[in-house]
């Protein structure tokens, strides 16, 4: 009981080191936890696609389980996320789609090593990725079918005019609340699994903090149950690698999706 009665001022105490403090400068314009840690994963992005091509070229079979593991991430986004759903214009879209799974891959997995924090944590920055694939995406319909045209396209043909109306209103409704949902569940999904781990791991300590201070039966159990929640703790961190990467392919297949919806034949 002596360990619970301290868990709310250590789920205080987590909860702040979540929230956006500056490093640099302020949280306006200066440089925040997040923002450095996006930096990271950025660098770590590049040299590992550095490395990957310099390895891939020097064999023309795939060897190594590095080589092999990157080229079936490349062709899982190509063919998972490009080819089923883009169909034929694929090709002209897969630089954004890859760069886009692979951008929030990495940022996801950065932020699951302790002590890190995931660029993708901070709502900016999943706001800004938002609003890349949203920007991406109307581009794209306006190149194909022009300013008007696309603006049509929210309603079908052949529609009374009343309904039409109706419809275009709930569409363009429909089209900016994708910016919000793409924003906030990837958001979110990093930000709730972040404080949850963390959650457990101050269990854990908590528990087992009596026993440092001196051996009795009670720091003992204390000890024990300490044991239960570093379990946990490791179960729970394995979901949280696989939300990281399913965190990824969502956004990333739901913006292939958007892309698709403009790109189809009227």
């Amino acid at each position: 009981m002596d360990a619970l009665s301290k868990l709310p001022d250590a789920m205080n105490e987590l909860l702040d080191g979540f929230m956006t403090h500056a490093i640099v400068g302020d949280t306006t314009f200066g440089l925040t936890q997040y923002i450095f840690w996006m930096f990271v994963a950025i660098a770590l992005l590049c040299v590992v696609m550095f490395v990957f091509k310099k390895k891939q070229a020097q064999s023309l079979v795939p060897q190594g389980f590095f080589v092999n593991g990157m080229e079936y991430l490349v062709e899982f986004t190509r063919d998972d996320m490009c080819k089923s759903i883009l169909g034929d214009t694929w090709k002209k879209h897969f630089p954004f789609i890859a760069a886009l799974f692979f951008f929030i891959l990495f940022n996801n997995i950065v932020g699951i090593i302790p002590g890190c924090h995931p660029g993708t944590g901070t709502i900016g920055v999943t706001a800004a990725l938002a609003l890349v694939s949203f920007i991406y995406f109307i581009a794209v319909g306006i190149k194909r079918m022009g300013v008007l045209g696309y603006l049509k396209s929210f309603a079908p043909k052949g529609l009374p005019l009343p309904m039409a109306i109706m419809v275009w209103i709930i569409e363009l409704f429909s089209t900016f609340l994708r910016l919000i949902t793409l924003a906030v569940r990837l958001f979110c999904n990093m930000f709730a699994g972040h404080v949850v781990m963390g959650t457990f791991a101050i269990l854990a300590s908590l528990f087992f903090e009596p026993l440092l201070q001196g051996f009795s039966a009670a720091a003992l159990g204390g000890a024990a149950a300490s044991v239960f929640w570093v379990l946990i703790l490791i179960v729970i961190y394995l979901v949280e690698i696989l939300v990281a990467v399913i965190q990824a392919y969502v956004f990333t297949l739901l913006s292939a999706v958007y892309i698709q919806l403009v790109e189809e034949d009227e």
